[in-house]
């Protein structure tokens, strides 16, 4: 299948790494900020296959495990409510909250349903008059804009009884925040391609140029991986650090026009926190003043909320970059994907969740495992 089959070419695969092996003279620390490509670096063994010298680090590229504990908090308390059907995508049903989740919500007898597209909200709100329907939006650029056309949907079709939880959060800013923390070992960036096909690549020549690292845009394949880190470490070993697309298939320098019009349109620039790590300046979006009627947290605001994290759980570590999951003392027994003290245990772009599937439990003993870049 076209896009498929010859981005897990095993010939192919050998060919870029023995052109790693024999470009790196030094160890090299590089970040994928995108939980997409952690679970595909994690499942093919890419990280085994490559030089010991490049180590690869996993950022804060899952949407679900980075949504604020105080916006999934509120979110309970939005669905727990008589008058409210909350829909939700099926990965956030699980992720815990200070005391609970959205499936306790529900067996407790919240109405909170699974749904595959903001469009599905809508359709639901036009089916219930009498209910509020509320859609948890979250995610990084590439799900901001279906939610901004949902919005204008809503608002064109005179729709009075739907509204949007926001908690959507932006890559550049974060790569920023990094990049300033302290004891940051990251010298390089595999960008994440959805994102950039959505925004293009404008906000990055300025991170790379500030910083001085290299910034490669990449996708998600076996291939695609491995040419991200064959171009990343080829810009390091030369002492550069600029801006390549190694993923031209799918992404334009200039983004989606369409998208980018929608988003200005609908939302505005602002700070945002990131669970596990902290506000981060102008990191997000909320509804603009134009849409403001169709904002949940206004229409119902929720007080008095005593967020918690358990004190054993370690995913902000995580999630900076600064931990592998193995290396929790809670990884794999008392939190796993059926007891999850963390949303990085539960998502399915979660870095925990990546090395508890395919069986990263023990690092020691992987290094005479003969992993393979397809399949």
């Amino acid at each position: 299948m076209k896009y498929i089959d010859e981005f897990q070419d095993p010939g192919l695969a050998r060919r870029l790494l023995d052109e790693i092996h024999s470009t790196v003279t030094r160890p090299w620390a590089l970040m994928e900020v995108c939980g997409g490509q952690t679970h595909s670096i994690i499942r093919h063994g890419i990280d085994q296959l490559l030089p010991d010298q490049v180590e690869l680090i996993h950022g804060p590229g899952c949407p679900v495990c980075v949504t604020p504990l105080e916006v999934i908090d509120k979110a309970l308390a939005i669905a727990a409510r008589p008058e409210v059907i909350f829909c939700s995508f099926g990965d956030m049903l699980r992720v815990p909250g200070t005391a609970k989740d959205l499936f306790r919500v529900r067996s407790e007898g919240g109405d909170v349903r699974v749904v595959y597209s903001p469009l599905d909200a809508l359709k639901i709100a036009q089916q219930n008059p009498d209910r509020e329907v509320v859609f948890f939006g979250i995610g990084f650029e590439t799900t901001a804009p279906p939610n901004a056309m949902t919005v204008c949907q809503a608002r064109r079709l005179g729709i009075r009884n739907f509204s949007l939880l926001v908690s959507h959060v932006r890559v550049p800013p974060a790569i920023e925040a990094i990049m300033r923390s302290p004891g940051c070992r990251v010298q390089a960036f595999l960008a994440a391609g959805h994102v950039c096909s959505v925004m293009g690549v404008g906000e990055y020549p300025g991170l790379a140029e500030r910083f001085g690292v290299p910034i490669v845009v990449t996708g998600f394949e076996p291939l695609d991986i491995l040419e991200g880190v064959r171009r990343t470490v080829a810009q390091l070993e030369r002492g550069e650090h600029t801006v390549d697309n190694a993923y031209p298939r799918a992404v334009r320098p200039e983004g989606n026009p369409a998208a980018l019009a929608m988003l200005e349109d609908v939302f505005e620039v602002a700070d945002r926190a990131w669970r596990g790590i902290g506000v981060i300046p102008g990191s997000g979006w909320r509804l603009s003043l134009r849409y403001r009627d169709y904002d949940a947290e206004y229409r119902f605001p929720v007080a008095g909320i005593d967020t918690r994290e358990p004190a054993q759980c370690r995913s902000g570590e995580v999630l900076q970059g600064m931990l592998k999951p193995h290396e929790c003392e809670a990884f794999g027994t008392t939190c796993t994907p059926r007891t999850p003290l963390g949303a990085t245990m539960v998502s399915s772009e979660g870095a925990c969740a990546a090395y508890y599937l395919y069986r990263r439990l023990d690092m020691k003993n992987t290094s005479s495992v003969e992993a393979s870049p397809v399949g």
